[in-house]
């Protein structure tokens, strides 16, 4: 294939249907080149577990569910037509991803990437709680993260039937490094209140990042204490849907060096989408790219 840009590239929220089919158990889906496995344990998100049958179970935005995905049918356990807007728009399930995979370069790494993790979906986290998780996340690993941020969510957060939600920046706002102490944060809580206080007093007007010029917004995000470009990028893409944004941490910068030394190509607005399906990829597929 050429290394040119494949044509039909998707256009800004371009929308497939879904086929949904509501029952006494839940909310039937059926979704084609959607891996549920790979969107939960990709790295974008730290408060999702898979148990013992295949299933995972999670909470967003202090709602709780139990997912489960059989061949191209998903089932949300015990999700009514009431609540399935809320999930439906969580699971980003209205996109369509194959158009904008069709704006990727037809290089052959983009294409063994897509082959293998194209079917991740970036899930539209609620903006504060991606900043705050990514901002833990550094220099960390993943059962560590998610360990913290449980610990945060019971120490702070609202209970919610089934757990306790994110605590919000205003819960934290007031709070002292010496009250963080038993999360276990390590250096990451003063970071922790600094962005908790930024949001909190409007200094930092997380609403407006969303549509904001993304150098703008990438600023505004390393005013806070112990933000880099990396947690910016990281909070841009996962908690804002700035598809755009490009993430870079040492797997990435590997590809980059070994695959794309004179830079990574233009993938149509969709280069953080490219970077996900990149990262997930030679996490699992580390085979000298």
């Amino acid at each position: 294939m050429d290394a040119g840009v494949v044509s039909s590239c998707a256009e800004p929220g371009v929308t497939m249907k879904l086929r949904t089919v509501f029952s006494p158990e839940g909310t039937r889906v059926t979704l084609k080149g959607f891996s549920l496995a790979d969107t939960l344990d990709c790295g974008q998100c730290f408060r999702w577990e898979q148990n013992p049958d295949g299933s995972f179970s999670g909470m967003a935005e202090g709602r709780v569910l139990t997912i489960r995905q059989q061949g191209d049918e998903l089932l949300l356990c015990r999700v009514g037509e009431a609540d399935f807007p809320f999930w439906r728009r969580y699971f980003d399930l209205d996109a369509d991803y194959g158009a904008m995979i069709r704006c990727f370069p037809a290089d052959e790494t983009l294409q063994r990437a897509c082959g293998r993790a194209g079917g991740i979906r970036l899930l539209r986290q609620e903006p504060w709680e991606a900043l705050c998780s990514f901002i833990i996340s550094q220099n960390n690993n993943i059962p560590r993260i998610k360990g913290i941020i449980g610990r945060l969510c019971e120490q702070f957060g609202q209970p919610v039937p089934g757990g306790f939600a994110f605590p919000r920046p205003e819960e934290l706002a007031d709070r002292t490094v010496e009250e963080l102490a038993p999360l276990r944060a390590g250096f990451r809580a003063k970071y922790i209140l600094d962005a908790a206080e930024k949001a909190a007093s409007g200094v930092l007007l997380l609403a407006q990042l969303e549509t904001a010029p993304l150098e703008e917004a990438r600023q505004a995000l390393q005013t806070i204490r112990g933000v880099g470009p990396k947690v910016a990028e990281c909070a841009l893409l996962y908690g804002f849907h700035r598809l755009d944004a490009f993430p870079v941490d040492t797997w990435i910068k590997k590809v980059l060096a070994r695959c794309y030394p004179g830079g990574f190509p233009d993938c149509g607005g969709y280069e953080g989408l490219a970077q996900q399906f990149l990262f997930h990829y030679i996490r699992l597929e580390d085979r000298g790219l």
